[in-house]
């Protein structure tokens, strides 16, 4: 039963071609996560950014033990947090990933893809707290024992998928699903009984797109509908996964339709892409290549063949040569370590799942342990919806009457400007102030921690905005400000060409001042409260 479920000599060699398909798009995920830090990591986390991992790492350190802190802190930043070590963490990542997308070494680009991404996740602190950071991180482990061995596998014939890796990666795409809709039910959200949560859905998102500002203005009863179908699709439809092979195809159409207009109506990052991904795998060999150029069928038909081993009757009866019996041991141990861990994970996401409906008091050590890697987690999408969009626009003055805004790169500010599509590109600095519009600066120190930086023209914080108007000198005072935006209607877009319309609602964060001794203080204090 072991080697049936966790051994590549009796792995799934029907799933070939879908494997290969998956690891080449994971690749493509990977990088498009390590790109978007290479611009960004030194304002997020470096020495002189928002939330520095040095300093964050320094804390750690004086609350845990030297072998606690490598746990529950995983990162290689512990070695150095400096920005070159930082970039080179980006760096290694991104050629990595690329290589993962040529088929080199499979398993091996895993690896580091995986360690670099978790070092960035684990000292990122507000900025890795995204369910898609772990989305990834549990694709990406799960897909070490999933990978072919070899530098150059190809098809990897020889090193077929274990039976559990492919189920875990599976199980992860329907947790993901699953668990968003049973929280939705959970949250006992008003709009979600009353089918209006849809109705201000393409508006009120973290990062909208001007295709989901037409999207908007579509009638109540396509809204209400999405509604339904949102249910239907996350509590019904996902469950032919474990039905025979037809209803799992038919499932994959239906999610792969599903997942399109959600990407191309919100930029997600890559998380739509991931969990559009995790849907290939569960299609099969015999119909991708009923698809595919009959080059390529030739090639899935040759090495979906078993590769025949003459010797094998031999070896059987001699007793093993020293590197025989080194590989036995090898392929022992891995098959121990495979086993141990991929039961681990299942276990920590059963119950996870489990407890979302019932305290059953099954042991919570091992899904603790877990935790810090993120590689087993538990899901849940928009289970509160968003009632309304707030927008925190950054100012500074030289006299403290003429205000200038800093310019964002990704989210809505001027009411002229498109709302645009960059998925799977992840801007973190803009997303996570939608999440701090939505309560106050002392939820969210990020904000007046951004402030500071600001009064010193910080170079890297100022890179994560699309320009600097105090490029001569940084400004005498830095605020932040409130603001509240609707989509425009029809109307309003067709007189004005806007399509944004807003309002101010006050200060949300405290002015600060630099003195010229370079000591901060406040000059005027917020008050508002949290929003709904």
């Amino acid at each position: 039963m072991i080697n049936r479920l966790f051994s590549s000599e009796q792995g799934a060699r029907d799933r070939l071609l879908p494997r290969w398909l998956f690891l080449r798009c994971l690749g493509l995920i990977y990088f498009s996560a390590f790109y978007s830090l290479a611009f960004q990591i030194r304002g997020l986390i470096g020495p002189d950014g928002i939330l520095p991992a040095d300093r964050y790492l320094q804390q750690a350190a004086q609350s845990l033990g030297r072998l606690e802190r490598l746990w529950y802190a995983p990162t290689l930043l512990w070695f150095s947090p400096s920005s070159h070590v930082l970039m080179a963490l980006c760096w290694t990542g991104i050629i990595a990933s690329l290589l993962l997308v040529l088929n080199v070494w499979p398993r091996g680009m895993l690896v580091i893809c995986f360690v670099c991404f978790l070092s960035f996740v684990s000292a990122a602190q507000d900025f890795s707290s995204y369910q898609s950071d772990g989305m990834l991180l549990e694709a990406g482990f799960i897909s070490l024992f999933f990978a072919p061995a070899g530098l150059w596998p190809g098809l990897g014939a020889a090193s077929a998928p274990s039976r559990a890796s492919l189920f875990l990666l599976q199980w992860e795409w329907f947790r993901i699903y699953f668990q968003s809709g049973a929280v939705k039910l959970l949250s006992h959200d008003v709009q979600w009984r009353n089918f209006t949560a849809m109705d201000q859905y393409y508006q009120n998102g973290p990062l909208p797109t001007w295709i989901g500002w037409y999207a908007q203005h579509l009638p109540h009863w396509f809204h209400a509908g999405s509604v339904v179908a949102t249910f239907v699709l996350e509590l019904g439809i996902v469950w032919m996964l474990f039905l025979p092979r037809r209803w799992r195809i038919v499932c994959f159409f239906i999610a792969t339709i599903w997942q399109i207009p959600v990407i191309l109506t919100a930029n997600y990052a890559f998380l739509n892409y991931l969990v559009l991904v995790l849907g290939v795998l569960l299609l099969d060999d015999k119909f991708l290549s009923g698809i595919m150029p009959r080059g390529w069928r030739s090639r899935l038909a040759l090495g979906s063949q078993p590769r025949a081993d003459g010797n094998a009757e031999q070896a059987a009866e001699q007793p093993f040569p020293a590197p025989a019996r080194i590989r036995q041991h090898w392929r022992a141990i891995s098959l121990a370590v495979s086993a141990v861990l991929l039961t681990w994970i299942f276990y920590a996401t059963a119950a996870e799942l489990i407890w979302m409906f019932a305290r059953i008091p099954l042991p919570t050590s091992p899904v603790v342990a877990l935790e810090p890697f993120r590689i087993a987690n538990q899901y849940g999408l928009f289970a509160v919806m968003t009632r309304a969009r707030y927008e925190i626009e950054f100012q500074g003055s030289n006299d403290g009457v003429t205000w200038v805004p800093y310019k964002f790169r990704y989210k809505p500010q001027a009411p002229n400007e498109a709302p645009r599509v960059y998925a799977p590109y992840q801007p973190r600095f803009d997303w996570n102030l939608w999440f701090a519009s939505l309560g106050t600066y002392r939820d969210y120190p990020f904000v007046t921690n951004t402030e500071v930086r600001l009064l010193g023209n910080d170079k890297d914080v100022l890179a994560l905005f699309a320009g600097n108007p105090f490029a001569n000198a940084p400004p005498h005072q830095v605020r932040a400000m409130l603001w509240q935006y609707w989509f425009t209607s029809l109307e309003e877009k067709r007189a004005t060409g806007n399509w944004w319309r807003r309002e101010l609602l006050g200060l949300y964060a405290p002015v600060l001042r630099m003195d010229a001794d370079g000591k901060i203080e406040v000059t005027d204090w917020p008050t508002l409260g949290p929003r709904e």
